[in-house]
């Protein structure tokens, strides 16, 4: 586990007509309800675009995907040069604990995505791993890969 020092970013938030905080998503260019969740995860799509770089074209948030005939949504998913999955992240409110259950849940969604990395997160804390699925392990790593060393499959 790995303090994740996300670095502040330049956000927009504003008040609907609900009275709900609504904080500007780049990536899907609109505003969206503001939630603990949402919070970490524009965090996280800021920092893998502004200090990782990570192509904003290559970047879908809440991706859906079917597991066990049940549609899954991913909170981010980025996407190598010829669009299959790269980086799988799964996002949690600060208060909820990164326990095994939790990435249990991001290894299950990843069966079906495929992507040979993997990020949790609450915001506070991090896990990212390098998935290796010839030999059916996963190998955890000191720091999120850049987007060059991900696409080189490069374990950092």
């Amino acid at each position: 586990m790995q303090a994740l020092d996300l670095p502040p970013f330049d956000h927009k938030i504003k008040q609907n007509s609900a009275n709900n905080l609504e904080i500007w998503d780049e990536l899907r260019r609109k505003y969206v309800v503001l939630t603990p969740e949402e919070w970490v995860r524009q965090h996280v799509a800021h920092y893998l675009l502004a200090h990782l770089g990570y192509p904003r074209g290559l970047l879908s948030l809440e991706r859906g995907h079917r597991y066990n005939q049940r549609q899954k949504r991913t909170d981010l998913v980025a996407l190598g040069p010829t669009g299959q999955p790269l980086l799988l992240v799964e996002c949690k409110r600060p208060t909820v604990a990164i326990t095994p259950a939790v990435a249990q849940q991001v290894a299950t969604y990843n069966q079906t995505m495929r992507a040979p990395f993997l990020l949790l997160t609450n915001g506070l804390t991090h896990y990212c791993w390098h998935v290796d699925f010839a030999r059916g392990v996963n190998e955890r790593l000191a720091d999120i890969p850049t987007y060059q060393q991900a696409v080189a499959g490069v374990a950092t």
